[in-house]
């Protein structure tokens, strides 16, 4: 047992959480999984978003160049940034592999238009492609009223086009279940040349709908964390039209 372990009384929590204004879980390397079950958050409409905003260390030599200018600036908190097209040239896109209980598998994402349906299946719907990250960021719902249908969704994150910038952006993807807290997965490990991230698996393990966290990037795209899962689809390279884009 661990020094803290003995501090806390032999008592290890299941997952990390934020404080109590946030509302949140935070899945970390630590603490991977969560119960929806368990939390009575197994039904209703699962919302899965993807945000990201520009990392603060990014913009570290402007702010010290204005210092001198003006050394109070010095004193004031780091400014969290939004993104867009001008300061990270880069277009994140959330995309599901599923994998159904009667064998089906096949993926949701924008590109190629495979946005899904809530109502039928495969129970997920991605609503929109957002190109430049706006505030609301890009958001899949999954109908866990059909959770006896899925057997496994694994929901992932990759850079379509433009230069590799998972380094220079902070992505989140949050699950909001319809019951309890919201479920916070971060990518912050620094991979410069990774295009594509297997985020977070979401599995129905005997009538019990588990989250766990992934975070595996890899230098491919979705034939790569394909073949890393096991999904046995066929890809091809696909095009957004300019429309989409």
């Amino acid at each position: 047992m661990g020094f803290f372990d003995g501090l806390l009384g032999g008592r290890a929590a299941d997952f990390d959480s934020g404080n109590a204004s946030s509302n949140a879980i935070e899945l970390t390397r630590r603490h991977q999984t969560v119960s929806l079950t368990k939390q009575e958050a197994a039904t209703g409409h699962l919302r899965v978003n993807l945000s990201w905003r520009m990392r603060t260390s990014d913009l570290d030599g402007v702010q010290r160049t204005s210092l001198f200018r003006h050394p109070f600036r010095a004193l004031k908190p780091p400014e969290v940034l939004g993104h867009g097209q001008s300061m990270v040239n880069v277009d994140l896109d959330l995309g599901c592999l599923y994998e159904l209980t009667d064998g089906t598998k096949g993926v949701v994402q924008p590109l190629g238009g495979y946005l899904g349906d809530v109502n039928a299946p495969p129970y997920i719907k991605l609503s929109g492609d957002d190109r430049f990250g706006s505030a609301s960021g890009e958001t899949m719902y999954v109908n866990l009223d059909h959770r006896d249908a899925l057997k496994r969704l694994l929901v992932f994150v990759y850079i379509y086009d433009q230069t590799p910038a998972f380094d220079r952006t902070h992505a989140v993807v949050t699950l909001y279940p319809s019951n309890g807290p919201r479920i916070e997965i971060g990518l912050d490990e620094r991979h410069p040349q990774a295009r594509s991230c297997a985020v977070v698996m979401i599995e129905n393990v005997k009538g019990e709908l588990i989250v766990r966290r992934e975070v595996k990037f890899v230098y491919g795209f979705q034939g790569e964390l394909d073949r890393l899962y096991g999904w046995g689809l066929q890809w091809g390279r696909g095009f957004k039209t300019k429309v989409d884009r």
